[in-house]
């Protein structure tokens, strides 16, 4: 905890915390502009005295790095077609689990893109679990994690307000962000 707070501080980050340490939640995370933000965001959640598990490409999971993103967290994601759909898997994790904590970047790529992934709105409504709102300041060197977002079963609805939420964020690389 203390060496992840003294890393951040060291390259100049802050963290901003009044989101509970839920027992289960999802953890929105964005921007997602550069592959920074995964290191940036977990030494973050580290630094809080939290850990969160994560969804990162299967291709990333090649030796050695599979056994360094598992020990952190990790579970690959399968781009193939078949069998039952991540979104069921991770329901089914967080109803099996008494703590569970997963990061997800919507944006799902660190290329700009307006249609964002909903599968993190799903797996809340249906696991009856939070979401909480963790952003990237990149301008400010902060990363928030100030807001919880309860889905309310309407998708689009949902994203618009998510959307709305993260406006405001500037990622490491603000040309490859947008909330639209």
């Amino acid at each position: 905890m203390g060496f992840c707070k003294s890393v951040l501080k060291l390259f100049g980050w802050r963290v901003i915390c009044s989101v509970p340490d839920y027992p289960k939640s999802i953890v929105c995370v964005a921007p997602h502009t550069s592959n920074w933000d995964f290191l940036l965001c977990e030494f973050a959640y580290w630094s809080l005295g939290r850990k969160a598990g994560f969804l990162m490409k299967e291709s990333w999971f090649f030796f050695p790095m599979k056994y360094l993103f598992r020990a952190l967290g990790g579970i690959p994601v399968s781009r193939k077609r078949g069998g039952p759909s991540l979104t069921d898997i991770i329901i089914r994790k967080f109803n099996e689990s008494s703590r569970l904590c997963l990061a997800i970047a919507p944006e799902g790529t660190r290329s700009r893109v307006t249609e964002w992934h909903t599968g993190f709105l799903h797996i809340a409504y249906e696991a009856k679990i939070p979401v909480a709102l963790g952003a990237i300041d990149a301008e400010r060197k902060l990363v928030h994690l100030e807001k919880t977002f309860t889905p309310t079963g309407d998708i689009q609805a949902d994203m618009r307000a998510v959307k709305e939420y993260y406006r405001g964020f500037q990622g490491i690389r603000s040309d490859k962000f947008s909330a639209e």
